[in-house]
This record gives structure tokens, sequence and C-alpha cells, in this order.
């Protein structure tokens, strides 16, 4: 009896033991990627204030890493809504540099906890994105991408946008637009109060 006994407990717990494996070894099959609105910009800073941020473990090779930035820029559109901030957010922020102009960014919270940043690369003239997340969680970062790709890649029709993008390198401002269906990006004269201060 006392043998039986022992080969039962031993197998429940090996029972549990393989049933908490399973669950760890896919904890994002049903990742909740949720973006921070413009307006919760500030709560998501001091929540995040003291993470250390890297791109390490985001870098995994997905689909959307070849995809041009403007077509991402129009999937994110469509999945997620407008980015949680743009150009013009930044450009009278103290100590802000051309060098670090963008065209968008989207914040994210993985799973209400996780921290997540996308933003382009050179506007609408590259493919791919750049990462950010939080290094305490870089184990998870590449389940979280191809997640994150998914969505993306699962969008069925592309979302109007219309952002503005200035490139140092080529010292010119663009109108970056996605409409009717077509792609735009047009030279134009520096947007109404967007001027960049080159006095740094």
């Amino acid at each position: 009896m006392q043998f039986r006994k022992a080969i039962f407990i031993l197998f429940a717990l090996l029972f549990v033991g393989l049933n908490a494996q399973a669950q760890q070894a896919n904890p994002f099959q049903e990742s909740k990627i949720r973006k921070v609105t413009h307006d919760e910009r500030e709560a998501f800073q001091k929540r995040y204030d003291s993470i250390k941020w890297t791109g390490q473990g985001l870098y995994e090779g997905t689909v959307i890493d070849n995809v041009p930035t403007v077509e991402l820029r129009a999937r994110l559109q469509a999945r997620f809504g407008d980015p949680t901030q743009k150009l013009e957010d930044l450009i009278d922020t103290e100590g802000f540099r051309p060098a670090e102009a963008i065209e968008f960014e989207y914040w994210f919270v993985v799973n209400d906890s996780i921290p997540m940043m996308v933003l382009d690369v050179d506007g609408p003239f590259d493919e791919g994105l750049v990462y950010g997340g939080a290094s305490r969680y870089i184990d998870l970062m590449p389940q979280i991408k191809r997640t994150f790709s998914r969505q993306l890649m699962g969008v069925d029709q592309l979302a109007s946008f219309q952002d503005y993008f200035y490139s140092p390198e080529r010292e010119q401002w663009f109108d970056v637009q996605y409409k009717d269906g077509k792609f735009k990006k047009e030279k134009i004269p520096s947007p109404k109060g967007m001027t960049i201060n080159f006095d740094y």
C-alpha cells in the first residue's frame, strides 16, 4: 500500500511539473499587445522610468524585417491606430537634435507588464523597424516579436495615414502618406510650426 501511494505521489508531482513546464514554454502564444495612446505617454514613462532599454532579443529575423517601413506604418495604423507620438511631438522638446528625427513611434505594453517600442528606421526610405524592449525580458522578446509580426502581416487592408519626416542626410522635409491605395513621399518646405533648429 505504501509503495502504491509513493508511486501515485511521484506521478502526480511529475504531471504537475510537466504541466507547469508546458505552460511556461509558450507564455506568449496568446500575447496581448496594447498600444500606449498619445495621452498615456507620461504615465508610461513614469511606470518604466527605471527600465534599461535594449534591442537585444528583438532582432531575430521575421518577415516584417524585409517589408518597406512605409508599408509597415500603414499596417500599424490599421492594427493599432495612430502612433503614440510623431515628429511634431518631439521637435520642440528640450535637447532635440535633427539626427534624432523620426517619423513615428509606437509604444506598447505586452501582457499588461512588458514595455516595447517600435519606430521607423529612416522614415519612408528603408525597410523594417527599430525595436526597444526591457532588458529583463530579453528571453521573451523573440516570441513577442513573432507575435507582433503575425499581427501586422495579418492585416487584410492597409489604413490611410499622413506623417511629416525630416531627413538630416538629405536636409529635406517630406510629406509621407498612404491614401487611396497609393504611397507618397513628397518633398515639401518646413511644415508650419515645425522648424528644425541646427544650433546644437
